[in-house]
Protein backbone atom coordinates (compact mmCIF):
# COMPACT_ATOMS: atom_id res chain seq x y z
CA UNK A 1 0.00 0.00 0.00
CA UNK A 2 3.04 2.61 1.04
CA UNK A 3 6.90 2.18 1.72
CA UNK A 4 7.23 0.36 5.00
CA UNK A 5 6.54 2.98 7.94
CA UNK A 6 5.24 5.64 5.49
CA UNK A 7 1.99 7.42 6.54
CA UNK A 8 -0.54 9.09 4.03
CA UNK A 9 -2.81 11.05 5.30
CA UNK A 10 -5.65 14.12 3.24
CA UNK A 11 -8.74 15.48 2.69
CA UNK A 12 -11.22 14.12 -0.25
CA UNK A 13 -13.77 16.31 -1.16
CA UNK A 14 -16.84 14.57 -2.63
CA UNK A 15 -18.50 17.04 -5.11
CA UNK A 16 -21.41 16.56 -7.63
CA UNK A 17 -25.02 17.65 -8.41
CA UNK A 18 -27.57 16.87 -5.89
CA UNK A 19 -28.79 13.24 -6.08
CA UNK A 20 -26.04 11.56 -7.39
CA UNK A 21 -24.87 9.74 -4.88
CA UNK A 22 -22.12 11.30 -2.46
CA UNK A 23 -23.24 10.53 0.78
CA UNK A 24 -24.09 6.52 -0.19
CA UNK A 25 -20.50 6.96 -1.24
CA UNK A 26 -19.36 8.49 1.95
CA UNK A 27 -20.57 5.99 4.36
CA UNK A 28 -19.38 3.15 2.06
CA UNK A 29 -16.32 4.25 2.43
CA UNK A 30 -16.03 5.22 6.43
CA UNK A 31 -17.91 1.92 6.85
CA UNK A 32 -21.20 4.10 8.80
CA UNK A 33 -24.00 5.87 7.66
CA UNK A 34 -22.07 9.03 8.80
CA UNK A 35 -23.84 10.99 5.76
CA UNK A 36 -27.90 10.58 5.97
CA UNK A 37 -29.48 9.61 2.88
CA UNK A 38 -33.14 9.73 0.70
CA UNK A 39 -34.13 9.50 -2.44
CA UNK A 40 -34.61 13.14 -2.52
CA UNK A 41 -32.48 16.01 -4.28
CA UNK A 42 -30.67 18.17 -1.80
CA UNK A 43 -30.60 16.08 1.37
CA UNK A 44 -27.16 17.09 2.23
CA UNK A 45 -27.22 20.67 3.69
CA UNK A 46 -23.22 20.37 5.48
CA UNK A 47 -19.78 19.98 4.65
CA UNK A 48 -20.33 16.52 6.69
CA UNK A 49 -16.56 14.61 7.61
CA UNK A 50 -16.46 10.72 7.54
CA UNK A 51 -12.97 9.55 8.46
CA UNK A 52 -11.51 6.24 7.00
CA UNK A 53 -8.48 4.64 8.01
CA UNK A 54 -7.20 2.09 5.81
CA UNK A 55 -3.87 0.79 7.30
CA UNK A 56 -1.14 3.29 6.96
CA UNK A 57 -3.37 5.28 5.18
CA UNK A 58 -5.83 7.65 6.24
CA UNK A 59 -8.59 9.74 4.43
CA UNK A 60 -10.92 12.77 5.42
CA UNK A 61 -13.89 12.59 3.40
CA UNK A 62 -16.25 15.76 2.77
CA UNK A 63 -19.57 15.10 1.35
CA UNK A 64 -20.72 18.47 0.12
CA UNK A 65 -23.89 19.48 -0.92
CA UNK A 66 -24.90 18.96 -4.19
CA UNK A 67 -24.05 22.01 -6.47
CA UNK A 68 -27.21 23.53 -8.60
CA UNK A 69 -28.71 25.85 -10.34
CA UNK A 70 -31.68 27.93 -10.59
CA UNK A 71 -32.36 27.89 -6.87
CA UNK A 72 -33.33 31.42 -6.29
CA UNK A 73 -33.88 31.20 -2.03
CA UNK A 74 -30.96 32.29 0.11
CA UNK A 75 -30.99 28.22 1.36
CA UNK A 76 -29.75 27.46 -2.37
CA UNK A 77 -27.04 30.12 -2.45
CA UNK A 78 -25.63 28.71 0.86
CA UNK A 79 -25.45 25.19 0.05
CA UNK A 80 -23.91 26.38 -2.91
CA UNK A 81 -21.26 28.06 -1.69
CA UNK A 82 -20.84 25.78 0.87
CA UNK A 83 -20.11 22.71 -1.71
CA UNK A 84 -17.62 25.04 -3.36
CA UNK A 85 -15.74 26.55 -0.35
CA UNK A 86 -15.10 22.69 0.76
CA UNK A 87 -12.83 22.42 -2.34
CA UNK A 88 -10.39 24.79 -0.94
CA UNK A 89 -8.80 22.60 1.71
CA UNK A 90 -8.69 19.47 0.20
CA UNK A 91 -5.90 17.17 -1.07
CA UNK A 92 -8.04 15.61 -4.05
CA UNK A 93 -11.51 16.19 -5.46
CA UNK A 94 -13.70 13.06 -6.13
CA UNK A 95 -16.24 13.79 -8.74
CA UNK A 96 -19.44 11.93 -9.11
CA UNK A 97 -21.38 11.58 -12.06
CA UNK A 98 -24.45 9.59 -12.83
CA UNK A 99 -24.23 7.45 -16.24
CA UNK A 100 -26.11 7.64 -18.66
CA UNK A 101 -26.48 11.64 -17.80
CA UNK A 102 -24.75 14.34 -17.97
CA UNK A 103 -26.86 17.50 -17.29
CA UNK A 104 -26.35 20.86 -16.65
CA UNK A 105 -26.15 20.47 -13.19
CA UNK A 106 -23.01 18.40 -13.46
CA UNK A 107 -21.77 20.70 -15.60
CA UNK A 108 -21.60 23.46 -12.90
CA UNK A 109 -20.11 20.99 -10.37
CA UNK A 110 -17.45 19.46 -13.32
CA UNK A 111 -15.99 23.60 -13.57
CA UNK A 112 -16.06 23.59 -10.07
CA UNK A 113 -14.06 20.43 -9.26
CA UNK A 114 -11.41 21.62 -12.74
CA UNK A 115 -11.16 25.29 -11.18
CA UNK A 116 -10.22 23.58 -7.72
CA UNK A 117 -6.48 22.46 -9.38
CA UNK A 118 -6.61 19.46 -7.14
CA UNK A 119 -6.34 16.14 -9.00
CA UNK A 120 -10.09 15.23 -9.75
CA UNK A 121 -10.95 11.43 -9.93
CA UNK A 122 -14.28 11.01 -12.22
CA UNK A 123 -16.56 8.11 -10.50
CA UNK A 124 -19.14 7.43 -12.93
CA UNK A 125 -21.98 6.24 -10.33
CA UNK A 126 -25.11 3.70 -10.15
CA UNK A 127 -23.48 1.56 -13.32
CA UNK A 128 -25.69 -1.28 -11.26
CA UNK A 129 -28.77 0.38 -12.79
CA UNK A 130 -26.87 -0.27 -16.64
CA UNK A 131 -28.06 -3.36 -18.49
CA UNK A 132 -25.97 -2.40 -21.01
CA UNK A 133 -23.20 -2.18 -19.61
CA UNK A 134 -20.62 -1.61 -23.67
CA UNK A 135 -22.83 1.92 -23.52
CA UNK A 136 -20.34 2.93 -20.33
CA UNK A 137 -17.13 3.57 -23.18
CA UNK A 138 -19.38 6.25 -25.37
CA UNK A 139 -20.90 7.61 -22.70
CA UNK A 140 -17.52 8.01 -21.13
CA UNK A 141 -15.79 9.51 -24.33
CA UNK A 142 -18.20 12.23 -24.71
CA UNK A 143 -17.90 13.68 -21.12
CA UNK A 144 -16.25 16.93 -21.45
CA UNK A 145 -12.91 17.12 -19.89
CA UNK A 146 -12.52 13.84 -19.51
CA UNK A 147 -8.80 14.26 -20.36
CA UNK A 148 -8.13 16.29 -17.21
CA UNK A 149 -9.10 13.24 -14.96
CA UNK A 150 -6.59 11.77 -12.92
CA UNK A 151 -8.63 7.98 -13.21
CA UNK A 152 -12.03 7.64 -14.10
CA UNK A 153 -13.80 5.02 -11.90
CA UNK A 154 -17.17 3.05 -12.92
CA UNK A 155 -18.40 2.30 -9.72
CA UNK A 156 -21.81 1.70 -7.86
CA UNK A 157 -21.69 2.80 -4.37
CA UNK A 158 -24.67 1.04 -3.19
CA UNK A 159 -23.76 -2.00 -3.98
CA UNK A 160 -20.01 -1.08 -3.77
CA UNK A 161 -18.48 -2.41 -6.77
CA UNK A 162 -15.60 -0.43 -7.82
CA UNK A 163 -15.29 1.42 -4.67
CA UNK A 164 -11.91 -0.43 -3.68
CA UNK A 165 -10.68 0.31 -7.37
CA UNK A 166 -11.39 4.08 -6.39
CA UNK A 167 -9.71 3.59 -2.91
CA UNK A 168 -6.71 2.84 -4.41
CA UNK A 169 -6.26 5.75 -6.89
CA UNK A 170 -6.85 7.45 -3.87
CA UNK A 171 -4.31 6.10 -2.16
CA UNK A 172 -1.55 6.86 -5.10
CA UNK A 173 -3.19 10.71 -4.94
CA UNK A 174 -3.17 11.64 -1.45
CA UNK A 175 0.34 12.84 0.37
CA UNK A 176 2.71 11.53 2.81
CA UNK A 177 1.76 12.32 5.78
CA UNK A 178 0.93 11.62 10.31
CA UNK A 179 -2.73 10.64 10.87
CA UNK A 180 -4.41 13.44 12.30
CA UNK A 181 -7.03 10.99 13.69
CA UNK A 182 -6.92 8.11 16.46
CA UNK A 183 -7.89 4.72 13.82
CA UNK A 184 -11.07 4.08 15.25
CA UNK A 185 -12.73 7.86 14.53
CA UNK A 186 -15.34 7.84 12.02
CA UNK A 187 -16.15 11.95 12.27
CA UNK A 188 -15.41 14.92 13.63
CA UNK A 189 -19.04 16.03 14.06
CA UNK A 190 -20.50 15.51 17.14
CA UNK A 191 -23.24 13.93 18.58
CA UNK A 192 -25.48 16.58 18.72
CA UNK A 193 -25.19 17.32 14.65
CA UNK A 194 -25.64 13.50 14.33
CA UNK A 195 -28.99 13.68 16.19
CA UNK A 196 -30.03 16.44 14.13
CA UNK A 197 -29.56 14.55 11.00
CA UNK A 198 -30.79 11.19 11.53
CA UNK A 199 -34.15 12.71 12.83
CA UNK A 200 -34.05 14.95 9.21
CA UNK A 201 -32.99 11.63 7.39
CA UNK A 202 -36.03 10.01 8.47
CA UNK A 203 -38.46 13.37 7.87
CA UNK A 204 -37.04 13.04 4.33
CA UNK A 205 -38.02 8.97 4.60
CA UNK A 206 -41.10 9.15 6.07
CA UNK A 207 -42.86 11.49 4.86
CA UNK A 208 -41.18 11.16 0.93
CA UNK A 209 -43.33 13.34 -1.55
CA UNK A 210 -45.21 15.11 1.32
CA UNK A 211 -42.29 16.47 2.76
CA UNK A 212 -41.84 20.27 2.57
CA UNK A 213 -38.60 21.37 1.07
CA UNK A 214 -38.17 24.25 3.61
CA UNK A 215 -37.22 22.12 6.83
CA UNK A 216 -35.21 21.70 9.12
CA UNK A 217 -33.70 20.43 12.49
CA UNK A 218 -32.43 21.99 14.94
CA UNK A 219 -31.22 20.22 18.68
CA UNK A 220 -33.16 22.37 21.88
CA UNK A 221 -31.30 20.02 24.11
CA UNK A 222 -28.74 17.36 24.67
CA UNK A 223 -28.41 15.59 28.25
CA UNK A 224 -26.02 12.84 28.86
CA UNK A 225 -26.24 10.69 31.77
CA UNK A 226 -25.01 7.54 33.35
CA UNK A 227 -28.44 5.77 31.75
CA UNK A 228 -28.32 7.31 28.06
CA UNK A 229 -29.00 10.41 26.31
CA UNK A 230 -32.19 12.49 26.65
CA UNK A 231 -32.70 14.60 23.46
CA UNK A 232 -34.88 17.50 22.56
CA UNK A 233 -35.53 18.51 18.87
CA UNK A 234 -37.19 21.46 17.48
CA UNK A 235 -38.36 20.75 13.48
CA UNK A 236 -38.35 23.74 11.56
CA UNK A 237 -41.00 24.53 8.89
CA UNK A 238 -42.45 27.38 6.95
CA UNK A 239 -46.17 27.19 7.24
CA UNK A 240 -48.93 26.37 9.63
CA UNK A 241 -50.36 23.77 6.76
CA UNK A 242 -46.06 22.16 6.60
CA UNK A 243 -46.63 21.65 10.47
CA UNK A 244 -49.93 19.32 9.77
CA UNK A 245 -48.29 17.33 7.38
CA UNK A 246 -45.09 16.83 9.61
CA UNK A 247 -47.51 15.61 12.58
CA UNK A 248 -49.89 13.79 10.17
CA UNK A 249 -53.01 11.90 11.48
CA UNK A 250 -53.12 11.78 15.37
CA UNK A 251 -49.61 12.16 15.44
CA UNK A 252 -48.30 9.44 13.34
CA UNK A 253 -46.03 10.75 10.99
CA UNK A 254 -43.80 11.86 14.10
CA UNK A 255 -44.28 9.12 16.04
CA UNK A 256 -42.60 7.20 13.12
CA UNK A 257 -40.22 9.82 12.34
CA UNK A 258 -39.25 9.94 16.44
CA UNK A 259 -38.60 6.03 16.75
CA UNK A 260 -36.57 5.44 13.49
CA UNK A 261 -34.69 8.00 14.35
CA UNK A 262 -34.40 7.01 18.40
CA UNK A 263 -33.46 3.47 16.69
CA UNK A 264 -30.59 4.86 14.46
CA UNK A 265 -29.12 7.01 17.43
CA UNK A 266 -29.50 4.04 20.45
CA UNK A 267 -27.70 1.73 17.79
CA UNK A 268 -24.80 4.59 16.72
CA UNK A 269 -24.28 6.31 20.13
CA UNK A 270 -24.32 2.57 21.40
CA UNK A 271 -26.87 4.28 24.79
CA UNK A 272 -30.27 4.53 25.57
CA UNK A 273 -32.05 7.55 23.69
CA UNK A 274 -34.88 9.51 24.81
CA UNK A 275 -36.13 11.84 22.03
CA UNK A 276 -38.92 14.21 22.57
CA UNK A 277 -39.54 16.38 19.03
CA UNK A 278 -42.22 19.53 18.64
CA UNK A 279 -42.85 21.10 15.27
CA UNK A 280 -42.74 24.95 15.11
CA UNK A 281 -43.04 27.78 12.26
CA UNK A 282 -40.31 29.91 11.18
CA UNK A 283 -42.26 31.80 8.15
CA UNK A 284 -39.47 31.68 5.27
CA UNK A 285 -36.75 30.89 7.10
CA UNK A 286 -34.98 29.09 4.06
CA UNK A 287 -34.59 32.74 2.45
CA UNK A 288 -33.78 34.22 5.26
CA UNK A 289 -29.54 34.40 5.89
CA UNK A 290 -29.66 35.53 9.63
CA UNK A 291 -32.18 32.18 10.16
CA UNK A 292 -30.20 29.96 8.01
CA UNK A 293 -27.09 31.03 10.58
CA UNK A 294 -29.15 30.70 13.41
CA UNK A 295 -29.87 27.25 12.52
CA UNK A 296 -26.19 26.17 11.73
CA UNK A 297 -26.91 25.98 7.86
CA UNK A 298 -23.62 27.36 5.99
CA UNK A 299 -21.54 27.15 8.71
Amino acid sequence: MTTENTQKYGAVALVGRPNVGKSTLLNHLVGERISITAHRPQTTRHAVRGIATWGDVQAVFVDTPGIHGGGKRALNRVLNRTARGSLTDVDVVVLLVQAPQFTADDQLALAAAVRSERPVILAVNKIDRINDKAALLPYLQQLPEVEKMAHVVPLSALKGDGVDTLKSCLIELLPEAEHVYAADELTDKSERFLAAEMIREQLTRQLNEELPYAITVEIEQFDVSPTGYRIMAAIWVERDSQKGIVIGQRGSKLKAVGSRARERMSELFGVPVHLEQRVLVRRDWSDDRDALHSLGIGD
